[in-house]
């Protein structure tokens, strides 16, 4: 476009034919014909050199002083208007760019954009190689300015320039507040020159500059700079025009600045409003929980209750572990030191498993809540310390009860065990209000763990009882259960191993069953109780036997017998013998009994040759008598070498070897 308007200007400048005739014709009339030579230059905007031509033709032809003296004035006042008119133009020119360039920033909001185009159009406007800005720091008090954009720069170093208050001309400026323009920099000494600056100028290359300030409300907030690589005075127009920009500039850093602001206190006031609403959101959940709960514990809802309610409202999933639920779990060394930490500092904790909740009534530790699945804030963190509180309330509540039942199941029990016959009608209904059918199939389990802590064996026998519709309390030292079910064996281990969970130490249980009526369950006790003693008397602790499982040896062994004194009374010279001589005639002599009395058979078990066997019973009959053979004295003999098997290797050998004696 610039090219097309030179090209317009230049064909403007041309004189026509017609316009160098008119012009001859009006140098030929002389006078005011040759003014008007004058007019018609100033109309086609002619170079300044065409104003000499009149004053040439007219010496050409021999004009007089006079004339030629109105012909040189007339030319000095051509060439004035010439001048005011081309100032004009230009003073237009720049006006009219100014407020292109006001209008332009006007509508810019970002303050990099504002600086940009700041610099670009000062650079355009003033023709120079470069122009650059700085701007106050505003983290340092000292009043230094830091270059903020450029155009036009190729140097890194004088990129990143820090001036001083009245180090260089930049920081002259800043200091002063009034516009300095300079020929030749490094030449200069009005200001001050430092290492520093005087290095990025020369690494960018510049000599001439002009800064002027830019202030805000009286006060200089930065320089504005144009500056070209070679020697170039700066005429007062251009300080001015760059000074104009510098204004506009001012105006609309000092907008782009109350934007930011805005839109900083917009987004300040948005981030408030988005806390006031979770807040509002975090008062209205834990309202809802409150009510939620309080409805609960109103409603005599129970601990599975408050799972859920607290999971509808804070989202995720909410276990509760105590001692009658998930032991074991609340037991486990993440668990256990969550639930101690949450109870040390009263607040709920985040761990691995999520968030953990301690319920304590009264410094007392009942359990724990677990929330797993979520992540909470403070507020909702309340929420779920309150429902622990709440679950341990309900802890309480339910231990209270569970208590007072229990006693009543002790009671019923007793009145089974030892009464049945005085009013079966009114046991029944008292079993039937506690969830129990004395009439189904039962079992009766007598249990003793001599390590455990008596409470927790209680009551876990008590929570067996409460869930399985069973009854439960303690009897001579001893906790009797009475389960549903009709094989003793399987209720039995599923009894000793809830209550070996429960209380972290080996249970030793007899069972007996199914009981046929009410009137059996003594008799059933009894044997049960039978089959715990003969367990602790063969020392067979944490298993679980019943009658069916030690056979006639359950009879035998039932009482306060002295099993091992009997052993030793019979067994007693053969078993001193093998300790002494490390033989095996016990070993062998039970092997004879196993195979019915065949060396033969005897020696294949043994794996030693029938001769040796024949000696090593010889041995025997020296030990212990010829008669060992015989039918009375052999029953004894086989009869202490089966309760010694038991004695050494437990039940189910007792079981091996009776079946291999039969």
């Amino acid at each position: 476009m610039e090219r097309e308007l030179s090209e317009h200007t230049a064909q403007d400048q041309a004189p026509t034919r017609a316009q160098a005739a008119q012009e001859q014709a009006a140098a030929d009339a002389g006078g005011k014909g040759a003014q008007v030579q004058f007019l018609r230059l100033l109309l086609r905007d002619a170079p300044a050199v065409e104003y000499e031509r009149p004053l040439v033709r007219a010496r050409a032809a021999g004009g007089g002083a006079e004339e030629l003296a109105d012909l040189e004035e007339a030319k000095v006042l051509a060439l004035r208007v010439r001048t005011v008119l081309s100032d004009r133009r230009r003073r237009e020119s720049e006006l009219s760019a100014l407020f292109e360039t006001a209008n332009d920033l006007a509508g810019m909001r970002d303050l990099d954009q504002v600086l940009r185009a700041i610099v670009d159009r000062a650079r355009n406007l003033l023709g120079t190689d470069t122009a650059y800005l700085t701007l106050r720091d505003t983290a340092v008090e000292d009043g230094d300015t830091v270059m903020r954009v450029t155009s036009g720069s190729v140097s890194a170093r004088f990129q990143q320039l820090r001036l001083g208050p009245g180090e260089g001309l930049g920081g002259l400026v800043a200091e002063t507040a009034l516009p300095y323009v300079t020929a030749n920099y490094f030449t200069d000494s009005r200001f001050e020159h430092t290492d520093t600056i005087d290095a990025g100028v020369l690494d960018e290359g510049l000599v001439a500059i002009l800064g002027v300030p830019l202030q805000l409300n009286g006060r200089v907030i930065g320089v504005l700079f144009a500056a070209n690589r070679r020697e170039r005075p700066f005429s007062h127009a251009e300080v001015a025009l760059l000074g104009s920009l510098a204004t506009h500039a001012s105006i609309a850093i000092d907008s782009a600045n109350l934007l930011e602001g805005t839109r900083a206190a917009l987004e300040e006031l948005n981030e408030v409003n988005h806390r006031l609403t979770d807040h509002s959101r975090a008062v209205e959940r834990a309202a809802d929980a409150h009510d939620r709960l309080t409805d609960l514990v109103l409603r005599g809802g129970g601990v599975e209750e408050v799972e859920a309610a607290v999971s509808a409202v804070l989202g995720g999933a909410v276990t509760v572990y105590d001692a009658s639920r998930h032991a074991e779990r609340l037991a486990a060394p993440e668990l256990a030191q969550a639930a101690g930490a949450s109870r040390s500092s009263g607040r709920a904790v985040r761990t691995g498993i999520g968030w953990v909740a301690a319920a304590v009534a009264g410094g007392e530790p009942l359990g724990a809540v677990v929330l797993e699945g979520v992540d909470l804030d403070a507020a909702d963190q309340r929420i779920l310390e309150r429902a622990a509180m709440v679950i341990a309330l309900l802890l309480v509540m339910r231990r209270s009860a569970s208590e007072a039942e229990n006693r009543v199941r002790g009671d019923l029990l007793d009145a089974v065990l030892d009464a049945p016959e005085r009013d079966p009608d009114t046991l029944r209904r008292r079993a039937e209000r506690l969830g129990a059918d004395l009439d189904a199939e039962h079992v009766v389990v007598v249990a003793e763990a001599p390590g455990a802590h008596p409470g927790r064996l209680r009551s876990a026998a008590m929570h067996l009882a409460e869930t399985s519709g069973g009854l439960a309390g303690a009897r001579s030292g001893t906790t009797v259960l009475v389960l549903p079910g009709p094989r003793p064996a399987e209720v039995g281990r599923k009894a000793v191993s809830a209550l070996t969970a429960a209380v972290n130490t080996a249970v030793t249980a007899g069972a007996s069953g199914p009981a046929s009526g009410l009137a059996d369950y003594a008799v059933r006790f009894l044997e049960a109780r039978r089959c715990l003693r003969t367990l602790v008397a063969l020392g067979r602790s944490g298993e679980v036997a019943a009658p069916e499982d030690l056979g006639f040896l359950g009879v035998l062994l039932g009482g306060d017998r002295d099993v091992a004194g009997f052993v030793d009374s019979v067994l007693e010279p053969l078993l001193d013998y093998d300790r002494r001589r490390e033989t095996s005639l016990v070993e062998t002599l039970r092997a004879y009994f196993a195979h019915g009395g065949s060396m033969s058979r005897a020696k294949d078990e043994l794996h030693v040759h029938v001769n040796t066997v024949a000696q090593r019973l010889e041995r025997v009959g020296r030990l212990i008598g010829p008669d060992w053979h015989e039918p009375g004295r052999a029953l004894e003999i086989q009869l202490a070498l089966r309760l010694h098997a038991l004695l050494q290797g437990g039940v189910a050998e007792a079981e091996e070897a009776e079946r291999g004696g039969a």
